[in-house]
């Protein structure tokens, strides 16, 4: 094998689109990888480290080789017919070819080439017999395979919106993020003569834009980060500066006595402002504590979106008149940019306290008539009247769940009527939690204040539940009333389009049912949203019930469920999903069962039968049974149920399924010693409406035949 360097390619450019820096930065390394990877020139060893600034790209590759393998290719020549005369010979046409091809020598000694490294061969190529030329192509230098590694990479890279840009010769346009200054390209110490969007590779790039050196040579692969953050101020990794700002809030919070907030909102903020610096220094600003009146939902959001500060809080959670700025500038003495940020956030925070104070002047009830002039969906009507609707599947959902039925109608009554607030306006996000502190304001009960806010959630994957049953009917009433109009206008998903979040209600649903340990029907809730519609058509409530199963399938088997245990409970389409977990937990005992295996395979041996007749009726008539096994079999069955029924009555399904091992023997012996299909018509309906009884009794829980090896 040749000597092996490592490798590095970096695109200095004008400052990249923050929210997308990072998988840019990761297609940008994968790609160059898998390229160099695919085209022979890695070895098994080989890896790569990703490099991304809001002004670089770059990719490190360990252990690259200077000229590829050679490699093994086929490659179709042409059809047997045209290429070999009656006596098997090559014809003009094969060696014209095969010339052109470098290999016109293998025309002359066929058919004898079998075991040379360049040789013919003939294959069906699906229609026809062709011939095939198999050869070695030599390796080719890595300058050759650089360049279309990363004309495929840039290429591919998820850029949503490209900008057009002139080149230094003044009429030369290209594509890219944003434009590119300087391309590096460095094979060890070598440089490797590889072109981009205009650019020749060179060894030449900058650092931090105020402080670093604005012309670093970098002197090989291996020495590119030191030379960034020694001479440049830039921590050219990702993940390094990312752990770097984590490190210097946690010092910063910690200096002050305060928390930082949960992951959840820390995270994505923390990614953010990673990709908006390149040498991070983290400050202590505050502002005014009269702003602390206002909400600190609306305070936190301001400060997180418009301005990327981190909000601090005390040991109680409450928020404080103190945030950390994540700054680009290393300063000794950073007054200026303390100041600067803290008169920057002072008027937006103004803003809050100035909607806050203004919105509350006027009731949420007082908004409702607003409402009518807002479009929630042209084939669906106004805010307003989607309201109504809410308000009228909450009404039903309370009664089958047994919560006050008239605070759950207020509360939906008002669950949207933060929508036409000031506050809202300016910050969507604050929907819900805006509308709990206007209602409380407002002197509404608790719970109907706290159901406001709720009935959005689960918003998203691992969000918290309604804190409340009341909370729950008005959010399975705004999630029901969503799917059941957007299915009855034909608006289902499809594919991976999902403009509506259907899915995302749905799942919502499930889990709504099941965490709250909800005592009520899918099918009697869909009824009540239906009810709410013009359009009740069957159809569509099946439709939007499969599309439901379907999330709580897929809800299951992340829980750690097996497809086959699941399958095996869902397919009995259990309408209350409050028990499945425990059915579930059932199937899984039954398993571990000695007998499971074989009344599994019996099960399974019945529904087979009973497939291929028509439907038994009745139950099976003890005085037309006549062999001994049947007879056995039927007798084990009914001494079996009375204590079977109790215990699924009173919800112990393992106990209900374990109570079935007993039929184990007389099940085997009833297949070893009796033809089910008897000729004698009524021996033979008997038998099958025994089975049929045996198959009902058995799979109440679960269908134990899908759990069949």
């Amino acid at each position: 094998m040749p000597s092996v360097n490592n490798l590095l390619v970096e695109l200095l450019c004008e400052e990249l689109p923050p929210k997308s820096l990072k998988q840019l930065g990761e297609a940008f390394a994968n790609g160059i990888f898998s390229e160099l990877k695919k085209r022979q020139y890695l070895t098994e060893a080989s890896f790569s480290k990703m490099f991304a600034t809001p002004r670089r790209l770059a990719a490190y590759v360990s252990q690259v080789l200077p000229i590829s393998r050679d490699e093994e290719v086929s490659e179709k020549v042409m059809t047997a017919s045209v290429a070999f005369d009656e006596s098997n010979r090559a014809t003009p046409a094969l060696k014209k070819r095969l010339e052109k091809l470098g290999r016109g020598h293998l025309a002359d000694i066929w058919p004898n080439s079998d075991n040379s490294p360049d040789r013919l061969y003939i294959k069906s190529d699906g229609k026809a017999d062709a011939v095939y030329l198999h050869r070695l192509a030599a390796g080719s230098p890595l300058v050759s395979g650089l360049q279309s590694a990363l004309e495929s990479t840039l290429d591919a890279l998820p850029i949503q919106k490209l900008m057009t840009y002139q080149l230094s010769d003044g009429w030369s346009d290209v594509k890219f993020a944003r434009p590119i200054h300087r391309l590096v390209g460095l094979y060890g110490q070598e440089i490797v003569s590889v072109c981009a969007r205009g650019l020749d590779a060179g060894r030449i790039t900058s650092g931090h834009r105020f402080q670093g050196e604005a012309i670093i040579d970098i002197p090989s692969a291996d020495e590119y980060v030191a030379e960034l953050e020694s001479k440049g101020g830039v921590i050219a990794s990702f993940d390094d500066r990312r752990r770097e700002i984590n490190r210097q809030l946690q010092i910063q919070a910690n200096a002050i006595n305060c928390n930082l907030e949960a992951s959840s909102s820390f995270d994505v903020l923390l990614d953010e402002v990673t990709a908006l610096v390149e040498m991070p220094t983290v400050y202590i600003g505050k502002f005014e504590s009269a702003f602390l009146e206002v909400p600190q939902e609306c305070l936190m959001l301001t400060m997180r979106a418009n301005q990327k500060y981190f909000p601090l809080l005390d040991s109680t959670g409450k928020l404080t008149n103190k945030f950390l700025i994540v700054s680009n500038m290393r300063l000794d003495d950073a007054m200026n940019i303390i100041s600067g940020n803290e008169r920057v956030i002072r008027p937006r925070l103004a803003d809050a306290q100035f909607f806050y104070n203004r919105d509350r002047k006027q009731s949420l009830a007082s908004r409702l008539p607003k409402l009518a002039s807002v479009v929630y969906h042209n084939k669906l009507g106004s805010q307003g009247e989607r309201v109504e609707r809410i308000a009228a599947i909450a009404r039903g959902i309370a009664s089958l769940i047994g919560v006050p039925v008239e605070e759950a109608v207020r509360a939906a009554q008002l669950a949207k009527a933060d929508l036409v607030s000031d506050m809202v306006g300016e910050f969507p996000e604050l929907q819900g939690i805006m509308g709990r502190y206007y209602a409380l304001h407002d002197g509404e009960a608790v719970d109907v204040a706290d159901a406001i806010e709720d009935h959005y959630k689960p918003r998203f994957a691992g969000d918290s539940l309604p804190r409340g049953k009341i909370g729950s009917a008005v959010s399975l009433a705004d999630k029901l009333e969503t799917l059941s109009g957007l299915f009855g206008i034909g608006q289902m998903p499809t594919g991976d389009k999902d403009p509506f979040a259907l899915r995302r209600h749905a799942l919502g649903i499930v889990r709504i049912m099941v965490e709250q340990d909800l005592s009520v029907s899918l099918r009697d809730l869909l009824a009540v949203a239906f009810a709410a519609f013009t359009d009740k058509s069957a159809d569509v409530q099946e439709a939007l019930e499969n599309f439901i199963f379907q999330r709580f399938d897929g809800y299951l088997r992340e829980q750690g469920y097996t497809a086959n245990e699941v399958d095996a409970v869902l397919s009995q389409r259990p309408m209350m999903f409050n028990l499945v977990p425990r059915q579930l937990v059932a199937v899984r005992a039954f398993m571990q069962m000695p007998e499971a295996e074989s009344l599994a395979a019996a099960n399974k041996r019945v529904a087979n039968i009973l497939k291929k007749v028509e439907q038994a009726t009745g139950e099976a008539q003890e005085a037309k049974l006549v062999e001994f096994a049947e007879q056995k079999l039927f007798a084990a069955l009914k001494s079996a149920m009375p204590g079977a029924n109790e215990l699924f009555r009173g919800q112990d399904f393992a106990g209900y399924l374990k109570s079935f091992a007993v039929l184990k023997a007389p099940v085997d012996e009833f297949f070893d010693n009796v033809t089910v299909m008897a000729e004698d018509p009524a021996l033979r309906t008997n038998r099958l409406a025994l089975l049929q009884d045996l198959r009902s009794a058995m799979n109440k829980v679960a269908d134990i035949s899908k759990l069949a090896s």
